[in-house]
C-alpha cells in the first residue's frame, strides 16, 4: 500500500500534560479560506457563473422579442464564443468556458435539427438530470462524486476514502445535497418543457440557474468547513522523495568513505610489505 494511502494514527495522548496543543485561533479561519478558494476554483466563481448564465439569458431575451429561433441561437453561440476568446487572450482557465460553449452548441444544433426552440434547453436539462443521478449513485457506491471533483483541488486526491472518514462523510453529505437539489430543479423544468411555451421555459430556467447552485455551494461549504482538514498527499509524496534522496546520498557517502578506507588500508599494507622486503637480513649462524 502506498505511503499516502496508509491509515494514520496519532499515538500521542489526548489528555494530560503530553496532550497535543490545541489548534491555533486562526486555524478555523484558514480552513474556511482554503475551502472557499477551492470551491471558487472548482466551480468557476462569479465569472464562471456569468459565462454559464449569459448565453441562455440572451437566447430567451431575443426569442421573447423576435420569436426567431435562428437569430436567438446564433446570438447565444456568438456570446459564448466571445467569452471563450476573452479567456484565450487572457490565458485564463478554459474549463468553464469550453463547457459553456459545448452546452450552447449542443442546444443550438438540437434546436436547429428539430425546429423547436424549446429544444435549445433540452441538452442542458438532460445534463442536469444525469449529473443529479451521478451525485446520488456515486454516493451510494461509497465514492461521492464531489470528493472526486474536489480531491485534486485540495491536493488530497482519494486519501479521504481510507484515511479521513470525517471528510468522506462531508463529501457524502455534499453530494447528497447537490443530487437532491438538482433533482428538484429537474422536477420543475421537465413538466414545463412539455406544458409551457419557449419563453416561459427559458425564463424559468434562467431564474433557476443561480439559486439552486448557490444553495448547493453553501451547503458544501458548511459541510467541508466542519470536516477534518484535507491530507496533502502531494506534500507527503514530496517529503517521501526527499527522504529517499537523503537515504541514497547517505548510502553513497558511506560507500565512498568505505572505499577511501579500503584504499588507505591497501596502501598501508603495501607500504609495510615493501618496508619488510627492503629490510636487510642479518648473518646466518653456523651450527
Amino acid at each position: 500500500m502506498p505511503s499516502h494511502d496508509r491509515p494514520t494514527t496519532d499515538p500521542r495522548p489526548t489528555t494530560g500534560a503530553d496532550a497535543p496543543a490545541p489548534a491555533a485561533p486562526g486555524a478555523d479561519a484558514d480552513g474556511r479560506a482554503v475551502t472557499e478558494q477551492a470551491l471558487f476554483e472548482a466551480f468557476g466563481g462569479i465569472r464562471g457563473t456569468v459565462e454559464t448564465i449569459l448565453p441562455g439569458l440572451l437566447f430567451v431575451a431575443i426569442y421573447t422579442v423576435s420569436k426567431d429561433l435562428h437569430v436567438s441561437a446564433i446570438a447565444a453561440l456568438a456570446v459564448s464564443l466571445v467569452l471563450t476568446a476573452v479567456r484565450l487572450v487572457r490565458r485564463d482557465t478554459l474549463k468553464h468556458a469550453f463547457s459553456g460553449v459545448f452546452g450552447v452548441a449542443f442546444g443550438v444544433v438540437f434546436a436547429m435539427m428539430t425546429g423547436n426552440a424549446k429544444d435549445f434547453y433540452l441538452p442542458s436539462m438532460l445534463y442536469t438530470l444525469g449529473l443529479a443521478l451521478a451525485y446520488i449513485v456515486t454516493t451510494l457506491a461509497g465514492v461521492p462524486l464531489l470528493g472526486l471533483i474536489l480531491g485534486p483541488v485540495f491536493k488530497e486526491n482519494l486519501s479521504w476514502r481510507t484515511r479521513n472518514p470525517g471528510r468522506k462523510k462531508a463529501y457524502a453529505k455534499s453530494s447528497w445535497a447537490w443530487g437532491l437539489i438538482l433533482l428538484a430543479k429537474c422536477a420543475i423544468l421537465f413538466p414545463l418543457y412539455w406544458w409551457a411555451n419557449t419563453a416561459q421555459l427559458g425564463w424559468v430556467l434562467v431564474a433557476l440557474k443561480l439559486p439552486p447552485f448557490l444553495l448547493a455551494l453553501w451547503l458544501t461549504w458548511v459541510f467541508l468547513t466542519k470536516a477534518p482538514p484535507p491530507i496533502d498527499v502531494f506534500a507527503e509524496m514530496e517529503a517521501e522523495e526527499e527522504r529517499e534522496k537523503a537515504q541514497r546520498a547517505a548510502a553513497e557517502r558511506r560507500s565512498a568513505e568505505g572505499e577511501v578506507l579500503d584504499a588507505v588500508a591497501e596502501d598501508l599494507g603495501q607500504g609495510l610489505a615493501a618496508e619488510v622486503a627492503q629490510r636487510p637480513q642479518g648473518p646466518r649462524h653456523r651450527r
